[in-house]
């Protein structure tokens, strides 16, 4: 079983994740913003993971430190399950309508870390998320996963579809990358 438990405490936050990424896209959050709680629960559901997370984190402040850890630790997980990229598909793409908005996600798991985030917002939040703190999310995760990823809104007009679809997208995306398709890397190098 693909399965790893993390927890990361700082002055600023306290995290705890289990990862299944062989579920059934179950998850028990609590991070305590409520939007992105909804976005990580349809993350986990649109993956087929399993994810148990429970963050406490300085929202006294703001929303940043605690959606940024979250990313970073859930990106810290990826890469402990998946090790050196053996043995999986390590591409993945995926679109997502949602309503007016669509949302795409390209990535692979290569161990080369980037992002592309090519989305705009036109309100400054999604209940207590701040929706600058989408891209602050995907960077966090995509560096500390060693994920090359590229995630795009190229029309949509209500940022909860916009975000929403970005999440699903990179969810659906995610699901293909990790599947089991044995051997070694799929490289031509031999190695990422």
């Amino acid at each position: 079983m693909r399965e790893t438990t993390l927890t990361r405490t700082t002055k600023e936050t306290d995290i705890s994740l289990t990862l299944n990424l062989d579920g059934e896209g179950k998850s028990d959050i609590s991070t305590g913003i409520g939007f992105f709680d909804h976005m990580l629960t349809a993350f986990a559901l649109h993956g087929g993971f399993d994810l148990t997370l429970q963050v406490k984190g300085d929202l006294q402040v703001d929303c940043h430190h605690t959606i940024e850890d979250t990313g970073i630790v859930l990106g810290k997980a990826f890469a402990q399950i998946l090790g050196g990229n053996s043995g999986i598909a390590r591409f993945g793409s995926f679109f997502i309508p949602m309503d007016e908005a669509l949302a795409s996600c390209h990535l692979d798991i290569s161990g080369r870390p980037f992002l592309v985030f090519d989305a705009a917002f036109d309100t400054p939040s999604c209940g207590g998320f701040d929706c600058c703190m989408a891209e602050e999310f995907f960077r966090a995760f995509a560096m500390n996963g060693g994920i090359t990823l590229h995630l795009a809104v190229p029309y949509g007009k209500n940022d909860h579809h916009k975000i929403e679809a970005l999440f699903k997208a990179c969810a659906h995306a995610l699901r293909l990358a990790v599947l089991p398709k044995g051997g070694g890397v799929l490289s031509t190098k031999g190695v990422l």
